[in-house]
């Protein structure tokens, strides 16, 4: 039975104007800019150089190194550019240019693999580790390495399909969709894995993705289907693994620490489409929304193609976007302008009108009304990092156990002050990382709840 996890919040879910609108695909722009880093992990190195003809599905860049993963050619045409480019994480890295030719030649290497019954645990592995899947709820941490890390030890596998963030539809409608690639990935995951328990959760407010996965399974099946309140940060992993599993993943552990591993709908979907088709990591469902957006949708858009092109296809702005967004408003990513990619982790663009933005500007002072300690998932003390990374005592935010934090946005979002609590614990997390163990003993400071 699904339980509760400490904290959380329960903002607007926003999700009205997009979530009954199927998934359009979106044909692909004339240039498309692949970033060689789009996962956690070792930036790939181009396989390609400038002029190459390229078809759709080709491998055009790669790593050595374990934690990556390869990037295909969406399109078909040649390689017009290798250089730096802008990034959405911010700053410029080196891409991979192209210009689509518009005939979509498939590459030799897109083929069928067989069915899942007639391949091994790790041919399967290295069709997930070619293909360039990576993390599509935001983590963007390649799934080869998470599941050759969780075999073995992996008692539950958990789908994550709860997409809790406000205004983001695209897994909702990919569980309408596409539910049996879903519980097909499910399947290649549990093929490789061999956990005792399997489950699909889904939030509260997206019943009919709830039935349309009930209806695909079979009437008697291992795979557990799970309704969840509907409360952010509900689809984070330790939550979810709390919800489901009833297991506290402790500080400084990983899922895999406590026998479990989640995976996101859209990536067992992507798992299902490589295996059976063979089409690689090349394309993805995306909400566009806001109150800025036009014709707000979900669509199905190649890899590497630009916000400016995204937002064309909704009919562009009815207004000049206040902010524009990658991710969702609690965890996404602010841009400065459109000429940004797509990457593989994006699964919302969104552009805000000024409607949509809350006037009241920072107090630059915290009363301490501990409503963002209450609020916190992961039972820390938000305020006190707060206070801690202003004033650079990094022991102390360590002793906290600051890296704990998943960066969701609960505290900022109930914060009567409007403090910037996610940025300043971000910048304290980057810098306790460089203190040397040997400089500071870890200290055990949660807050119990």
């Amino acid at each position: 039975m699904p339980r509760l996890f400490k904290g959380g919040v329960f903002p607007d879910d926003k999700k009205k104007e997009t979530c009954r609108k199927k998934i359009e695909p979106l044909p692909p722009p004339e240039r498309l800019i692949l970033p060689l880093s789009m996962h956690i992990g070792v930036p790939c190195q181009p396989l390609v150089h400038e002029g190459q003809v390229v078809q759709a599905g080709q491998m055009i860049a790669d790593s050595y190194e374990t934690l990556s993963a390869p990037i295909h050619s969406p399109v078909s045409g040649h390689v017009e550019a290798i250089a730096p480019m802008p990034h959405p994480g911010g700053g410029v890295m080196g891409a991979i240019v192209l210009r689509n030719d518009g005939k979509n030649r498939l590459a030799p290497t897109v083929h069928p693999y067989g069915s899942v019954e007639s391949l091994t645990a790790d041919q399967l592995l290295q069709i997930i580790r070619d293909s360039g899947i990576v993390g599509l709820g935001g983590a963007a941490f390649p799934t080869h390495v998470k599941i050759k890390a969780a075999q073995g030890r992996c008692d539950t596998v958990i789908i994550n399909g709860a997409e809790c963030e406000p205004y983001i539809t695209s897994d909702h409608r990919v569980m309408l969709e596409t539910p049996e690639e879903i519980i097909g990935g499910l399947r290649i995951l549990m093929k490789l894995l061999s956990p005792k328990r399997a489950a699909i959760a889904v939030e509260a407010n997206k019943r009919d993705a709830f039935y349309s996965l009930s209806r695909t399974l079979p009437g008697r099946t291992n795979i557990e289907l799970h309704s969840l309140q509907t409360r952010y940060p509900q689809g984070s992993e330790k939550q979810l693994i709390r919800t489901i599993a009833g297991i506290e993943v402790p500080p400084g552990k990983l899922p895999g620490d406590v026998g479990c591993a989640v995976f996101n709908v859209a990536t067992a979907s992507a798992i299902h489409k490589a295996v059976t088709t063979g089409i690689p990591m090349i394309r993805r469902a995306v909400t566009v929304s806001g109150g800025a957006v036009s014709n707000p949708k979900n669509l199905l858009v190649p890899i590497g193609t630009l916000l400016s092109d995204i937002f064309n296809a909704t009919g562009g702005f009815r207004e000049t976007p206040h902010k524009i967004l990658t991710g969702g408003p609690m965890m996404g990513l602010a841009q400065h302008n459109l000429d940004i990619p797509l990457t593989k982790s994006c699964g919302a663009v969104l552009a805000f009108s000024h409607a949509d933005i809350d006037p009241q500007s920072p107090s630059g002072t915290c009363i301490r009304c501990g409503k963002c300690v209450s609020v916190c998932p992961m039972g820390l003390l938000p305020a006190y990092l707060y206070l801690y990374e202003r004033k650079n005592k990094l022991n102390e935010l360590r002793k906290l156990n600051i890296s704990d934090c998943n960066e969701c946005g609960s505290c900022a979002y109930i914060c009567p002050g409007r403090l910037y609590l996610v940025h300043s614990i971000r910048a304290g997390k980057s810098r306790v990382k460089h203190i040397p163990d040997d400089q500071s003993k870890r200290g055990g400071a949660r807050l119990e709840k």
